[in-house]
């Protein structure tokens, strides 16, 4: 790796060099500093933004500044994100919303809007890949960075250019991220978890075994309640338990998951920056207020759906070929059906019509609290919808759902709807 700057430290506020027993910063008076022994030789990073809906909403709103902001919907719906404040009161991601109320009851709700959060993540996205071309997002507000021999383009090391990188996008989107700085993907992730929000992390190879010595099993990728539970019967709670098993008897406990353990345990992980994490499907789904269980009251839900996707695949110039129908019961059990198709779709009138076929062999009185639909196995749309010579009226649908979304890119979505989503949409706004 070329030679970097001899300092120990620098000042993530003003980027002034530090030094080595400072407090505050010489220049501007910050206590943000970073010191770490092996900060300049560290090159793959996670970055995540910050309560990033409810961060957006804030920005777009200075009167919810200083307010608990869950972002969500529906007294039967859940928390999609929460402000830091909230979360204070125990509001969580996931949380029903009820709940979130119970413990927020001061909390402002606001319905979330995917299209500006979109835009908001397509934005950022953009800045991380003028800082390398190795980014791997994870979602649209997350992502790992591989900064490996950007030295010379940046003229700092991937450290300073990761924290002008989070001055940046404070300064131009509005909102703010936290950083973690490690040698593997792994304790990346765990250090830009560690001092949020605004934080900026590291974590080194000499002291990766004893920071994780004493973490919870629950750290390592994949280890969630239900195996956390096996390990606990098994009378292992720390990592530090790990350390002192052997591989051989963990993957002869635990099969392949036993190998992971050993290896995360101790901070090895080989795993790349791989920068082909394009999206594996295109979906939309809503919880609604009350369970539903016949099907006039699905179907209407189903089409709204429907077309969504079709509208996001057209925006994003992709067509899927398998549809798939996700429903969830009133005790929360998931149902997943799906169908492959002939050929790509990326039109609502077919995505509706095999869903609705998928739909009609489940509406068999079960209650639902949420429906979904979506397409996978993604592709170029070239291929998509060819005329259907079996059924001709098909052609002529696809012909009418054409101009509809004309007219509705020209005059808004409500311009024209159909017979099945008639007044829905209204009540969905």
């Amino acid at each position: 790796m070329p030679s970097v700057a001899p300092f120990s430290g620098f000042c993530r506020d003003c980027l002034k060099e530090l030094a080595a027993a400072a407090r505050r910063c010489v220049a501007c008076g910050s206590p943000r500093l970073l010191s770490h022994s092996e900060l300049y030789s560290l090159t793959l990073a996670h970055i995540d933004c910050d309560a990033f809906y409810a961060s957006i909403e804030k920005r777009d709103n200075p009167e919810l500044a200083d307010k608990p902001v869950i972002i969500g919907g529906g007294k039967r719906g859940v928390v999609s994100t929460a402000c830091y404040i909230a979360r204070i009161h125990g509001v969580r991601s996931a949380m029903p919303m009820f709940k979130a109320l119970e413990a927020c009851p001061q909390a402002v709700v606001v319905k979330p809007n995917m299209e500006k959060y979109s835009r908001v993540g397509r934005e950022i996205r953009a800045m991380m890949l003028e800082l390398t071309p190795l980014v791997q997002p994870l979602s649209i507000d997350e992502a790992f960075l591989d900064l490996n021999g950007t030295e010379r383009l940046h003229h700092d090391p991937p450290a300073r250019t990761l924290a002008r990188f989070a001055r940046r996008v404070e300064q131009e989107v509005g909102i703010t991220v936290s950083v973690g700085l490690s040698y593997c993907k792994f304790l990346a992730k765990v250090a830009s978890d560690l001092q949020k929000p605004r934080g900026f992390s590291v974590i080194g190879q000499a002291e990766a075994v004893d920071f994780l010595k004493e973490r919870p099993v629950t750290l390592i990728w994949g280890v969630g309640k239900a195996f956390a539970a096996t390990l606990e019967r098994d009378g292992i709670r720390t990592i530090g338990q790990l350390q002192t098993m052997e591989e051989a008897d963990l993957m002869r406990r635990y099969g392949s998951m036993g190998q992971r353990l050993y290896r995360l345990s101790r901070g090895q992980d080989e795993r790349i920056v791989e920068t082909d994490g394009e999206a594996k499907s295109v979906s939309s789904e809503t919880t609604f207020n009350d369970d539903l269980s016949r099907p006039e009251q699905l179907i209407p839900h189903l089409r709204h759906l429907s077309e969504q996707v079709a509208l996001r695949l057209r925006k994003s110039e992709l067509a899927g070929q398998t549809v798939v129908l996700k429903l969830k019961t009133a005790d929360f059990k998931l149902r997943t059906r799906n169908r492959r198709l002939e050929s790509p779709t990326r039109l609502a009138d077919r995505i509706f019509r095999v869903g609705l076929q998928l739909l009609e062999k489940e509406a068999d009185g079960t209650k639902y609290r949420l429906i979904g639909i979506g397409v996978s196995d993604l592709t170029d749309p070239d291929l998509a919808d060819p005329p259907d010579l079996v059924d001709p009226l098909a052609t002529r649908r696809a012909a009418a759902e054409e101009a509809i979304n004309k007219l509705r890119d020209k005059f808004g979505k409500s311009t024209v709807e159909t017979g099945y989503t008639f007044g829905q949409r209204r009540r969905d706004q």
